[in-house]
This record gives structure tokens, C-alpha cells and sequence, in this order.
């Protein structure tokens, strides 16, 4: 019961550390005069995804037996699969929830239609979607085979991101996207506040983020044989939502505040993070060898990714949409339980 307590109590202080991180981001990417966007696909998804980078290098450089290896190949794999099915589903889901009737005029005769859901730059996303899609493509190839110069190919990873960092900061943003921005939390009463007021909720709450996720994490590990799962099956199943919590609670608050193409900019930046660093880690520091889980996984992952960049191309991108991309999270489960049990 202890365990179900701190779970539910984690996943309360990480909803409210990103309420304050979504804000003081925002700020953060003013005063660092970014695009609107490039405050999601850089600002917030490198503060979210970094805590994760660093587990995934203490696994893969410091650890020193090969299951702490593969728990840094494990994490490589499981963040971008989350990301592309469940935060995309929840993000779906939240504009759902939010969607408004409109009254046609009473001369039409048709009946009230839904109102559009406002997605921000589709064409931008699927870019780097697409993007996204050839770099996981490529690191799934590479977990199939082995030759002598492979790991050097983890240095690839790293640039491809550096030339997306890039470019994210010098690409200029059109005027839907200028949102209003609430007052800093730290200081609610100022009209533009402090740097340093900025600096220091960003990195405080981060660091709660940090050890809220972690202590999430283990606490699932406990809760999952409670439950009748394996400890497999929890490791590859639930623990990958759990490390990409902040994204999805980002992804919530910013929904619910109206700036859904900041938590989808969020999302597609995290994913970006997700494909190239830890997995540059992993290349170069692991034999990048992949089992069958783990292989379901960059399956799952790029069939949720077709589909998703199937409907941005095809005009039909919209939250029902979105939602159903967490089918594919279910799918991965279905197909994992008997490999793994």
C-alpha cells in the first residue's frame, strides 16, 4: 500500500513541477529571444529528456556488467516508442476533451459541427517527424548487425542532433504560434520578472521532475509483482511511460492551456533527443544487439510513426487522430507479453 502511496504521490509532484516548468520555460525562451516552437522542440524537451540522457550514460559508460548495459539500450528504445504512442495518444485525448461545439447559421439545417483543433505548423511537424523516422530507422538497422567501425557511428547520432538544435534556433516562427505567456509562478506580481528568478524555477523544478520520475520508476518496479507482472514485463511495458512522464504531463498542461503546438513541439523534440543521444551512448558503448523485445519495440515504434505522418500528409491530423496512436502502445503490449512470460 506504501508503494501505490508514493507512486500516486510522485505522479502528483511531477504534474505540479511541470506546471512550473512549462512556465518558466516559456520565459527562459523570451529572454533567450528562441522561436515559440523552438521552446518546445529544444528548451522544454532537452530540460525533460536530459535527466534520462544522464541515466542512460551512467548505464551504458559507467556501468559495469551487461545488464546495466542493457538497461541504457532498454531506455534508448523505450523512450521513443512512448513518446510516439502514448504522449501523442494522451495529447490527442486532451484536445478531445477540450473540443467545442460551433453553431452552423440557422439557414444552413446542418447540425452543429466540431470545432477545428488548432495543431499549430503540421507541415513543420511532419518534417521533423520524417526526420525523426530515418534516424530510428537507421539505429534499429544497426541493432541487427555487427561489424568493427560501428560504434563509431554513435558520433553520427550526436551531429545529426547538433544540425537539429541548429537549425530548431534559427528557424523563425509564424505569428499564430505567439502565445500569452502567464506570469512567472516565482514571481507573480511582476510583469516581466528577473533572469534569475527564471533560472532558478527552471533548474529547481527540473530537479523535482528528476527525482520524482526516478523515484516513480522504482516504485513501479515494486508495484508491477504486487500486481502479478513480471519484472520484465513491467521493465519494458510500464517503465518506459514512467521515464516519459514529464513529456506527457508537459504535453497536458499546455493542451489545457490552449498551446497544443508547444506539447506536440515538445513531443517531437523530446523524440529527436531520445533517437540520437542515448542511442549514440549506446552504439558507442554497447555491442547495440538487439533481442526480440526490443526489436517489437523499433517495430512498434515506426509503424506509429508511418501512421502518424500518413495522417499529417493526407489532411487528417487532428486529435481523434492523435488518440488512436495509442492503440499501437496497446498493440506493443499484446505482442510483448507472450515473448516475455
Amino acid at each position: 500500500m506504501l508503494h501505490v502511496v508514493i507512486l500516486l504521490a510522485c505522479a502528483v509532484a511531477i504534474y505540479l513541477s511541470c506546471e512550473w516548468f512549462v512556465n518558466a520555460v516559456e520565459w527562459l525562451g523570451l529572454r533567450l529571444k528562441v522561436g515559440p516552437l523552438a521552446v518546445g522542440t529544444v528548451l522544454a524537451a532537452f530540460g525533460t529528456a536530459l535527466p534520462e540522457s544522464v541515466v542512460t550514460f551512467v548505464a551504458v559508460v559507467l556501468g559495469s556488467g551487461p545488464d546495466q548495459k542493457d538497461i541504457g539500450v532498454g531506455a534508448a528504445m523505450g523512450g521513443p516508442l512512448a513518446l510516439a504512442t502514448a504522449a501523442y495518444g494522451v495529447t490527442g485525448f486532451m484536445l478531445l476533451t477540450r473540443r467545442r461545439k460551433v453553431a452552423v447559421p440557422a439557414e444552413g439545417g446542418e447540425p452543429p459541427r466540431e470545432r477545428r483543433d488548432n495543431l499549430g505548423d503540421t507541415r513543420k511537424l511532419a518534417r521533423d517527424q520524417r526526420w525523426f523516422l530515418v534516424i530510428f530507422v537507421v539505429k534499429v538497422g544497426l541493432g541487427l548487425v555487427t561489424f568493427a567501425f560501428k560504434p563509431w557511428l554513435g558520433l553520427l547520432f550526436f551531429a545529426a542532433y547538433g544540425v537539429y538544435f541548429w537549425r530548431e534556433l534559427r528557424a523563425e516562427s509564424s505569428d499564430d504560434e505567439v502565445a500569452e505567456i502567464e506570469p512567472l509562478r516565482l514571481q507573480p506580481r511582476r510583469a516581466t520578472p528577473a533572469t534569475w528568478a527564471v533560472v532558478v524555477q527552471a533548474v529547481a523544478t527540473l530537479a523535482v521532475i528528476f527525482v520524482a520520475s526516478q523515484l516513480f520508476v522504482h516504485q513501479l518496479e515494486a508495484v508491477g509483482p504486487m500486481l502479478g507482472l513480471p519484472a520484465a514485463v513491467t521493465a519494458l511495458l510500464l517503465a518506459p511511460i514512467a521515464t516519459e512522464l514529464p513529456e506527457i504531463m508537459n504535453a497536458i498542461i499546455w493542451v489545457r492551456q490552449g498551446k497544443t503546438h508547444l506539447a506536440l513541439a515538445n513531443i517531437s523534440g523530446a523524440m529527436m533527443i531520445q533517437a540520437t543521444v542515448p542511442s549514440g551512448l549506446g552504439i558507442l558503448f554497447t555491442r547495440w544487439r538487439f533481442d526480440g523485445p526490443l526489436l517489437l519495440s523499433g517495430i512498434v515504434t515506426i509503424v506509429a510513426m508511418v501512421f502518424l505522418l500518413f495522417a499529417l500528409t493526407s489532411g487528417r491530423f487532428s486529435g481523434r487522430t492523435l488518440t488512436w496512436a495509442a492503440a499501437f502502445y496497446g498493440l506493443f503490449a499484446v505482442c510483448l507479453i507472450p515473448i516475455l512470460v
